[in-house]
Formats: structure tokens, C-alpha cells, sequence
């Protein structure tokens, strides 16, 4: 079994900063990408950084400079770093995993529980 846990998340005023932490354990052998998805209420899921292990990053054009992921392989981790945050940025934030378990062949998603955050004054 991988488990998928984030922290970080809570209640910033606008223009501030959150930094948010995923870590993957267990069965977890090799992973491939970790990146982060949000989702705002009635809305769909939505992907807003992504982060493969050779490096390569892909951000959600809403948070582009504003957003940075960075990846600590040897913890199997992955954070991002929230600047200037916006109300728009209100959702949960779900951290997912690429990547392959023990045992298992080939390559799966997997997904954390998510961590609210709230941009409002």
C-alpha cells in the first residue's frame, strides 16, 4: 500500500505564502512524477504543478511565477511554494504520485487525502 499525505495548507490573506509538503511512503518503489492538483467547489480538478524525476516541471498558466514545485527525491517528497496568493487560489490542494509500487509492474496514480487552502482576509 502507498500512502500519499500533505500538509501545509490553511487560512493566508491575500498576497501571502503557503508552503506545502507531500510525502509518499510505503510500498512505494520508484516514482516517476509528483505534482499537485486543486480543486475549488462545483469546479473540476485541476492540475497546477508537476514536477518528473528528470527534472521537467509543468505549471497551471494561473500560477505560473507566482508557484514554484521542487521535488526532495531521497524523501520522496515533493512541496510547493505558494507567493502572492490570490482568493482564486482558494481550494483543496491534492498531492498525486507517479509512480510504481513494490511488486507491482508497471506505473500508477495515487493520490492524497488534500489540504485546504484558504486565500481570504
Amino acid at each position: 500500500q502507498v500512502q500519499v499525505v500533505e500538509s501545509g495548507g490553511g487560512l493566508v490573506q491575500p498576497g501571502g505564502s503557503l508552503r506545502l509538503s507531500c510525502a509518499a511512503s510505503g510500498s512505494i518503489f520508484s516514482i516517476n512524477a509528483m505534482g499537485w492538483y486543486r480543486q475549488a467547489p462545483g469546479k473540476q480538478r485541476e492540475l497546477v504543478a508537476l514536477t518528473w524525476s528528470g527534472g521537467s516541471t509543468d505549471y497551471q498558466g494561473s500560477v505560473k511565477g507566482r508557484f514554484t514545485i521542487s521535488r526532495d527525491g531521497a524523501k520522496n517528497t515533493v512541496y510547493l511554494q505558494m507567493n502572492n496568493l490570490k482568493p482564486e487560489d482558494t481550494a483543496v490542494y491534492i498531492c498525486n504520485v507517479f509512480g510504481r509500487a513494490r511488486r507491482d509492474a508497471g506505473l500508477s496514480d495515487y493520490w492524497g487525502p488534500g489540504t485546504q487552502v484558504t486565500v481570504a482576509s
